[in-house]
């Protein structure tokens, strides 16, 4: 049975333990409890980033649903008149088709314009996936030093 080396200690002005007189078993248990804490780190970057691109969708949603209601009632009004103006020259059922027509050709630009606002989200968080790809870089670097 051997006894355990001494506990690893930081020299002055050094960024990692001193690890010349610790076992390799110190040194795997230093190396698993630094991956996990690194791994933990990029979970929660990558739980900010979702959370944030989220918030985003969410509002931009809430917006298009709230503009969309306000313009239904506008709109409905609107069309009634539009239609009471146009029965006054021709026949009603083409004053009611040429305000449909409108209504028509206004709902899809707006229908055009909210996808391409939901189109702008992005799903991925991209600084976690940069730091990850780093870390093989860096466990070979610090594996050579």
């Amino acid at each position: 049975m051997t006894q355990p080396g001494p506990e690893p200690h930081i020299v002055a002005g050094a960024t990692s333990p001193d690890v010349g007189n610790a076992s390799v078993g110190e040194l795997v248990s230093h190396v698993a409890q630094d991956l996990s804490t690194l791994m933990r780190q990029e979970l929660d970057l990558a739980k900010a980033e979702v959370k944030q691109e989220v918030t985003k969708t969410a509002k931009g949603a809430g917006m298009l649903g709230a503009a969309g209601f306000a313009g239904y009632m506008v709109l409905l009004f609107a069309s009634i008149a539009a239609w009471w103006g146009l029965a006054n020259v021709m026949d009603q059922g083409w004053a009611a088709l040429i305000v449909t027509g409108i209504w028509a050709v206004i709902g899809a630009v707006l229908f055009v314009v909210g996808r391409g606002q939901l189109k702008q989200v992005n799903p991925k968080p991209e600084q976690t996936v940069e730091t990850v790809k780093e870390i093989p870089e860096t466990i070979k670097g610090a594996a050579r030093s």
